[in-house]
């Protein structure tokens, strides 16, 4: 399939979305839509030749076509089980196939005011949050996917919290994609936000119990108002014949403190934008990311730290491990602007690489025009190393413990930062699992 029919796949089915809508195509809402479409109608699709996608061949997604209403399907609450990892103490979304399941969600008691729940609720409401914040930080007009996201947006995740709130538990999303014959497109839009002096966990958890193909494209949006608090989680676990496309943007307030760790080990092909941006002073922002991938499974990390305001702190560093015939891209971003004085900045990136046939394309950036900053970034990709194995193995362990012990080691050190002790140990058993220990 060409570029052209890719796009035009999407638009001619157009109105068969709409049908899916259920009269909601008279909302004033749907104008978003169609201001979408008519962007995604005009965007060009990225290519190795665009500098952002220059590692990155397209190719693999848009060969298909995809549903654009996915199946309606039965899900056994066992299988939800699969994806918790505690006795069910946090609140619990779920969504399948792009749909709020309400029978297989759990909400504990919340503090008054608080709003945790289906996006497409707050749409049909016209609630005021959701048209104030919608679209302000993800825009449309110069990225292909969230035009297409925006424009097919039906349903995903609302988290409102109101000033002064503070949300004790996590929020677990767990968005299940279960494919079958059937090749299918699931778009969540999903908007939280964390008004002046609140505090919330949040974790986006994407997950497949079956090896169907499937087009995930998400977009996240994120407030951290003035004082406030978010912890951010993105796990995931998906088809290795899936597709994933994820951006999130989030726009940060005088104060705030916003933290993110993506854990990734699923999907054939996938590409995680995160964008954080400081729009008041005292800022502190962390990204943190671990992605363990094999075969002939694609990664791809951009991020993009954006110091628009002086006196704010960002910490950056991703891990990858790499088997097989594995690709993995890293591409991150810190921009210091002129006015943000008193800058502090620190930007890492290592991959180990576990075969010789394992690809790893590394590209840490720096763009500085300030002059009073402290500001430092780095990669380093290479195999294990052997005095420490060899260090080990003289001690009477084997080689494959040894392999694993300096693996598990190397990836404790991302997951170590995340703060809920049931998640990192749900974490901790993926990677024993994955690397045999």
């Amino acid at each position: 399939m060409s570029n052209t029919d890719f796009k035009q796949w999407f638009i001619e089915n157009f109105q068969t979305f709409e049908k899916s809508l259920n009269g909601e195509k008279t909302e004033s809402f749907h104008e978003i839509r169609k201001d979408a479409l008519s962007k995604f109608s005009s965007l060009n699709i990225p290519s190795v030749k665009d500098e952002e996608w220059k590692y990155t061949n397209i190719s693999p997604v848009i060969k298909h076509n995809f549903n654009i209403v996915p199946p309606k399907t039965d899900v056994a609450p066992e299988i939800i089980g699969k994806f918790l990892f505690d006795k069910l103490e946090h609140h619990l979304l779920v969504f399948v196939n792009g749909e709020f399941r309400k029978d297989l969600s759990r909400l504990n008691e919340l503090p008054k005011d608080i709003e945790v729940g289906s996006l497409a609720v707050a749409i049909k409401n016209n609630h005021p949050a959701l048209l104030k914040h919608f679209g302000k930080y993800a825009e449309d007009s110069n990225n292909l996917f969230t035009a297409l996201n925006s424009a097919f947006t039906k349903d995903g995740a609302f988290i409102l919290v109101p000033k002064g709130k503070i949300v004790e538990d996590p929020i677990h999303i767990i968005f299940l994609n279960i494919g079958g014959e059937e090749k299918f497109i699931t778009q969540p839009r999903n908007l939280f936000i964390a008004e002046a002096n609140s505090q919330v966990t949040i974790i986006e958890h994407y997950g497949s119990d079956k090896d169907g193909i499937y087009f995930n494209n998400s977009v996240t949006e994120i407030f951290v108002g003035e004082n406030s608090v978010v912890d951010h989680i993105k796990l995931q676990e998906e088809s290795l014949k899936s597709f994933h496309i994820g951006r999130m943007e989030v726009d940060q307030e005088r104060n705030s403190a916003f933290s993110s760790h993506l854990i990734s080990t699923g999907a054939e092909f996938s590409r995680n934008e995160f964008t954080t941006r400081f729009n008041g002073q005292g800022g502190e922002s962390m990204l943190n990311g671990l992605f363990m991938i094999k075969d002939e499974q694609f990664f791809d990390a951009h991020t993009m730290i954006d110091h628009a305001m002086p006196n704010c702190n960002s910490h950056e560093h991703y891990k990858g491990i790499l088997q097989d015939k594995a690709r993995g891209v890293f591409n991150g971003k810190v921009m210091v602007r002129p006015d943000a004085q008193k800058t502090n900045a620190f930007q890492e990136n290592n991959s180990i690489l576990l075969s010789d046939d394992a690809v790893m394309n590394s590209k840490p950036q720096l763009e500085i025009f300030a002059d009073d900053v402290k500001c430092s970034h780095g990669a380093t990709v290479g195999k294990l190393d052997e005095e420490a194995k060899f260090y080990l193995k003289s001690r009477g362990i084997g080689e494959e413990s040894a392999t694993a012990m300096l693996i598990h080691a190397f990836a404790s050190d991302v997951i170590k930062t995340i703060k809920i002790e049931p998640l990192r140990e749900y974490l901790e058993e993926i990677i024993t699992k994955r690397f045999n220990q």
